[in-house]
């Protein structure tokens, strides 16, 4: 007696229907094959995010990571749903703390959607939790208001630098911090991020580290640099380490700049009103070099990498000479990168120069 086995092949249309529902479902053929591993807690995930994380994001992003392992913390990442998201974000919006410069919660919910999001990338890189189990790929940002900030009117910077300048416990420390935003429109991250190492003292540059690991060469004049390698070696910054030091030797924080901002507007109440910070000089530097030179230049000057300008910002890129060159008109000194033949601007350019309080 014998016994005959048919193998049986599925129609080629019935497989196109399972290949696209596998699509659509973020899987493929060998997920199939793969053992089901069991995603993590929020407990155990949360740490090795942080861990991940750069010094600026972590500070951005630890609070809500906080509030993930507290509210979640034995709860595995694929027990979580959208609506479950929804709520906690609700309660972010709801319990944010109130300040002058706070537009209804929108931005702590932003960055509490980016947390998650982030939590749930790593869990996918690691494989503990599928695309298509992924419930942070379905919330959505709240939409971004128009910024309130404007550049600030020549009078009004001098004021802030002035009062910088003859007040508070490190008149020194201050006014080096405003004259280095000013003049190159950096974040604080760029700030924060400088080493003495980072002085190319003969070309008159910088190297800015900042957000989203972006960095660049930024030209600044030879009167900041002069100060930016006085405050290292007075202050003993060692060459591989933070170059903005209080006079005890020990680095600067970004709670610097809310002493600082804070101070000002106790002597310059709309200061205090508007919620004015740092981001506003690099907003004031920007504005003036587009309105002076172009859209292409301030583009250069501020670091900015993306395409969103349309297709044409490819082909009318800046170079770090015309950034040397706007900045020379805005501090009114002679840049390295610039000879002297290249020196003369505009009509436009040297009517509209704007010297540093």
């Amino acid at each position: 007696m014998t016994s005959t086995h048919q193998s049986t092949t599925p129609p080629a249309d019935t497989l196109a229907a399972a290949r696209l529902l596998l699509t659509q479902m973020g899987l493929s053929p060998a997920d199939l094959l793969t053992p089901t591993v069991a995603a993590p807690t929020f407990a155990e995930i949360v740490p090795a995010v942080r861990a991940t994380l750069r010094p600026g994001t972590r500070r951005t992003y630890g609070t809500h990571l906080d509030r993930l392992e507290q509210c979640w913390g034995d709860r595995r990442l694929d027990q979580v749903t959208k609506p479950d998201f929804d709520q906690l974000a609700e309660s972010v919006r709801t319990t944010v703390r109130v300040n002058r410069a706070s537009r209804g919660g929108a931005s702590a919910v932003e960055h509490f959607i980016s947390t998650v999001r982030c939590v749930y990338r790593h869990a996918e890189e690691k494989g503990w939790i599928r695309p298509a189990d992924n419930p942070a790929r379905t919330l959505t940002r709240p939409t971004r208001r128009k910024s309130h900030r404007y550049a600030i009117p020549t009078h009004q910077l001098a004021d802030i630098c002035r009062i910088a300048a003859t007040t508070g416990n490190d008149q020194e420390l201050d006014s080096l911090l405003l004259r280095l935003h000013i003049e190159t429109a950096c974040r604080r991250s760029g700030a924060l991020g400088l080493r003495p190492h980072d002085l190319d003292t003969t070309q008159c540059l910088i190297y800015l580290r900042e957000k989203d690991g972006t960095d660049r060469w930024q030209p600044v004049s030879p009167t900041l640099m002069a100060h930016l390698t006085a405050h290292a070696q007075n202050r003993h910054s060692p060459q591989s380490e933070q170059l903005l030091r209080y006079r005890n030797g020990k680095p600067i924080t970004h709670r610097r700049y809310d002493h600082l901002w804070n101070r000002i507007g106790e002597h310059l109440p709309w200061v205090l009103t508007q919620g004015v910070s740092t981001h506003w000089l690099r907003h004031t530097t920007l504005t003036w070099v587009e309105r002076t030179f172009s859209y292409a230049i301030a583009k250069e000057y501020a670091g900015h990498s993306s395409k969103k300008a349309g297709t044409t910002a490819t082909y009318v890129k800046a170079n770090l000479h015309e950034v040397a060159a706007a900045l020379s008109v805005l501090t009114n000194e002679p840049h390295p990168l610039i000879h002297a033949e290249e020196s003369s601007q505009p009509n436009r350019a040297t009517s509209n120069r704007r010297s540093l309080p």
